[in-house]
């Protein structure tokens, strides 16, 4: 299964079903084609749009094409003996400050291959027994530009320890979300391994599955309640989904009225924003014992 996530709004953009054998250096492409085509990104959109990777989907020619795009890029070197040549061209260490068993520096081998300049750091991470683990970032964006992504003062830009730290902050912060919304489909909305025989039948679950996962992000936007807008998926559908009530119905069929329980913990919460929200569809929304 491959996801294209709207990180900052926790919106699934794009999920795809691919064959057992295909990993990410070859689904990659068609992930994006296919974000390209729901967000409407044309060139000028996708100028303004950062893409961040793992190592998965970080060759040369991966690179490129995204470049070409005209997409901002932060990801990570492919080819472990590249890396290993790369790292040999740093010419001094910083310790990171937030973490003693890391360091990085810049990559003084000019980045010659790609179609637009990057600017590239190697990072390496101390293991157990005592050796290193190395990585190279590849990023687009200049320092400025990173600096204004993470909410850091401008000036921090003439500081080199402040540059290379902001990099290395920014390929962080790809980290969480995706892995955070599979576990939240997995148990919030119970979608787990695979139980269609057919892939056209499993693609179309996974897609209402999608759907499903943004229905619960918007609703937790419309309610709009402090309390729950830090809950997840789980918790949205095991804590507010499950708050009891009654509908009233008119003599058309219509749902006129929602009594939700008064005991419940969280129906004070959102009753106001709920109100709000079914007004203008002639909704009454009150609290009683159910």
């Amino acid at each position: 299964m491959g996801r294209v996530l709207a990180t900052q709004y926790e919106e699934v953009v794009v999920d795809r079903l691919f064959a057992g054998n295909v990993q990410l250096i070859k689904a990659l492409q068609p992930l994006v084609e296919a974000a390209e085509t729901t967000l409407h990104l044309d060139e000028a959109k996708r100028t303004r749009t950062m893409i961040r990777v793992d190592a998965g989907s970080g060759t040369l020619d991966d690179l490129n094409w995204r470049l070409s795009r005209g997409y901002e890029i932060m990801a990570k070197e492919y080819s472990g003996q590249r890396v290993l040549r790369l790292v040999k061209t740093v010419t001094e260490w910083i310790q990171d400050p937030d973490w003693s068993e890391r360091s990085f520096g810049w990559v003084t081998e000019p980045p010659t291959g790609y179609v637009r300049p990057v600017r590239r750091i190697a990072v390496r991470c101390r293991r157990q027994d005592g050796t290193f683990a190395y990585g190279v970032l590849s990023c687009s964006l200049s320092a400025q530009q990173v600096l204004a992504v993470l909410g850091r003062r401008s000036t921090q830009a003439v500081d080199p320890l402040a540059v290379l730290a902001a990099y290395v902050t920014f390929y962080d912060q790809r980290g969480g979300g995706i892995e955070t919304s599979f576990k939240g489909d997995k148990q919030g909305l119970g979608l787990t391994k695979r139980n269609k025989k057919r892939f056209e039948a499993q693609h179309m679950l996974l897609l209402l599955g999608s759907l499903a996962h943004n229905v619960v992000v918007w609703a937790r936007r419309w309610l709009s309640s402090q309390k729950i807008q830090h809950y997840g998926l789980l918790r949205m559908v095991r804590d507010v989904f499950h708050v009891s009530g009654l509908l009233r119905f008119d003599a058309s069929g219509s749902v006129v009225e929602i009594v939700l329980n008064q005991e419940a913990c969280l129906t004070r919460s959102f009753i106001r924003p709920l109100r709000e929200l079914l007004t203008p569809l002639h909704m009454v929304v009150n609290l009683g014992e159910t």
